[in-house]
């Protein structure tokens, strides 16, 4: 597993969303990028958490970003999400796991026995495509520092 910091280069990926389009993250480049990893569609604190971000999407707005959600959810169960949660921003099917793996962000062992499930993190990529906040969470009950995702934004 590798492991981002501040000031790395962010890997790029193609991913199916939950419209079944595929997504290409250097396309988005040129605008701020806020990349949400999380485990599971459907469960609590997943909800919770990309609630938030589209109970406040009219800041990632203002701030020109791109918010993409990330996890190993098919694109037919994110897609069910998506429209019950009326969620406002991509969601990408990393059903393979490749690129949770490439950003450190895949959990080997999650509760229940399941394997390769997505940590929950957060990336902000500036317009070069380059990391200037990373998060990954090791405890699946912990969110985002949405303050400081926040600043990083507003700091672009």
């Amino acid at each position: 597993m590798n492991s981002l910091t501040i000031g790395s280069k962010a890997p790029d990926f193609t991913l199916t969303n939950s419209d079944k389009q595929a997504i290409t993250l250097s396309e988005h480049f040129g605008k701020p990028i806020v990349l949400l990893f999380f485990p599971l569609a459907f469960t609590s604190v997943c909800t919770a958490e990309l609630c938030s971000v589209r109970d406040n999407i009219t800041f990632y707005n203002q701030t020109n970003a791109t918010v993409l959600g990330i996890s190993v959810d098919s694109p037919f169960t994110l897609a069910k999400f998506k429209e019950e949660q009326k969620l406002n921003f991509q969601l990408l099917s990393d059903f393979n796991k490749e690129v949770s793996g490439a950003y450190g962000s895949l959990y080997e062992n999650f509760v229940l026995g399941l394997k390769g499930v997505s940590k929950r993190s957060a990336f902000v990529i500036n317009t070069e495509g380059t990391i200037v906040y990373a998060e990954v969470l090791e405890n699946a009950g912990d969110q985002p520092n949405f303050n400081a995702i926040q600043d990083a934004l507003r700091a672009l």
